[in-house]
């Protein structure tokens, strides 16, 4: 008797991704589309099905379409899409869907993001795991077809993609901006011309594109789709002065993820970013209080601008399907994350990189000034940014921690968190355990930098004591 296949392996807490040809294949692939059929109850229902533009992509969607079919669900193939182009499709159609790609990773990577009805998130705890099981199970005795095999259309959602972002941001009127967009070679390179520029048949908004790396190739060729290292913004930076732009925009590979750098080419962290949209979200609703969330290490300052602008900010853990799960429960009117994963009410409560971007460049142009004045309004602290330390024995190195800080104000929401005043300047670190590799990742602010420094310093050598 055969065992069963291990896709636990790549499985992870919030989609699918895995090594092309190893690990995804096209029987394994067409397994996920049966078992999502199964598992959400979409037989006779439309399902879905967008792509990124690496080389496996439209291959495994078709694979996955055929699963799909084969379970009785009608796939609804959007083609080429950014992944908020394909939470727009779930939400406005009211579909479940699924999104291959595997954002900023390398090009030997592919997986599946997976959204119930309404662009709703799917994680382990809450679908993920039944539909890992129900997979393994196909791919070990075949997909067994219904009766009544579902259908099969084409449907380009780009144009009204772009159309509905116009909607919920006017850039009509702002002053004239000339921008550099690094879209790393992926997504972006599609998606930024159908909304900043007239691509898809809108009109033209004062603002100038300088595109950088539009060419869609999922091979990468100039360099990895993942802003969040610093590496990858150079080309971006270095374009921006170049050019004497205003600023400059980076997206990851599948474009739900946008950094900034300002005039000067520095990167504006994406805490700034976060507590700007959501004084102008804040600002556009109608209720009173408003709900915003943010995940635990954004900077300080992202709960204060939300406190000072009569709203309510709600304090969460780490992660993607648990924002957008805090999302509905609240009802809160955006979400930022310290990873420049940013949250719209207005866009199902997915996030969407290219709607945080847009009121942005809404604030940015309606004022006098560079973007670096606004930056720094934002970024009143000094921040560490994420430090990961690999270590061999993680319960002893958090065990130091916790001894060493013990009179200070605890709090393990997710990992710990540790609070405390110097002098009547404020400081507070994060240490929170990776859940798939030895390493322990430290964020840390304060008031001033040489406080941030010694606290720094100090976590430090205790994580990383022998």
């Amino acid at each position: 008797m055969s065992s069963k296949p291990d896709l636990g392996a790549f499985v992870k807490t919030y989609d699918v991704r895995g090594l092309v040809g190893s690990q995804l294949t096209d029987d394994v692939v067409a397994a996920f589309g049966a078992a999502f059929v199964d598992e959400i109850g979409a037989a006779g229902q439309d399902v879905v099905i967008g792509h990124d533009m690496r080389d496996s992509s439209p291959g495994f969607a078709k694979s996955f379409a055929a699963g799909v079919q084969a379970r009785g669900g009608n796939v609804v193939a959007i083609g080429l899409c950014s992944t908020d182009e394909s939470y727009f499709a779930s939400g406005s159609l009211n579909a479940p869907a699924a999104m291959f790609t595997a954002s900023h990773n390398p090009a030997t990577y592919n997986g599946i993001k997976l959204s119930r009805a309404g662009a709703r998130g799917i994680s382990l705890d809450t679908g993920l795991a039944a539909i890992r099981d129900r997979a393994a199970e196909y791919v070990e005795s075949g997909i067994t077809s219904v009766s009544a095999p579902g259908s099969y259309r084409e449907l380009d959602v780009l144009a009204e993609y772009a159309k509905y972002l116009r909607g919920l941001v006017d850039l009509s009127s702002i002053r004239p901006l000339r921008i550099v967009v690094d879209a790393g070679n992926g997504m972006g390179g599609l998606t930024v011309p159908a909304v900043l520029g007239t691509a898809a048949g809108l009109p033209a908004l004062p603002i100038d594109v300088i595109p950088l790396y539009f060419e869609l190739d999922g091979t990468f060729p100039n360099h990895e789709a993942n802003p969040l290292e610093p590496a990858n913004l150079v080309d971006l930076q270095r374009a921006v002065v170049e050019h004497a732009a205003d600023l400059g925009l980076a997206f990851d590979g599948d474009a739900d993820r946008c950094f900034v750098v300002d005039e000067r080419g520095e990167a504006m962290s994406p805490s700034a970013v976060a507590a700007v949209v959501a004084l102008r979200e804040i600002a556009r609703s109608s209720e009173r209080p408003a709900y915003v969330i943010h995940n635990l290490i954004t900077s300080r300052i992202v709960p204060e601008t939300i406190r000072d602008a009569g709203a309510i900010p709600v304090r969460t853990r780490v992660g993607h399907s648990l924002i957008k799960d805090e999302m509905a429960a609240t009802g809160a009117i955006f979400g930022g994350e310290h990873s420049a994963h940013y949250y719209f009410r207005d866009f199902w409560g997915a996030d969407n990189g290219m709607l945080a971007a847009m009121h942005l460049l809404a604030e940015f142009g309606s004022h006098e000034g560079p973007l670096s004045d606004l930056a720094a309004r934002f970024t009143p602290y000094s921040a560490s940014g994420e430090l990961n330390s690999t270590v061999t024995d993680v319960p002893a190195a958090y065990a130091r921690i916790v001894e060493a800080y013990s009179a200070f104000e605890l709090d393990e929401l997710d990992g710990l968190t540790v609070s405390g005043n110097t002098d009547g300047v404020f400081w507070w670190f994060n240490v929170r355990p990776s859940n798939t590799e030895p390493l322990l990742r430290l964020n840390v602010e304060a008031g001033r930098p040489a406080d941030m420094e010694r606290v720094r310093d100090h976590v430090l050598s205790l994580i990383r004591a022998s």
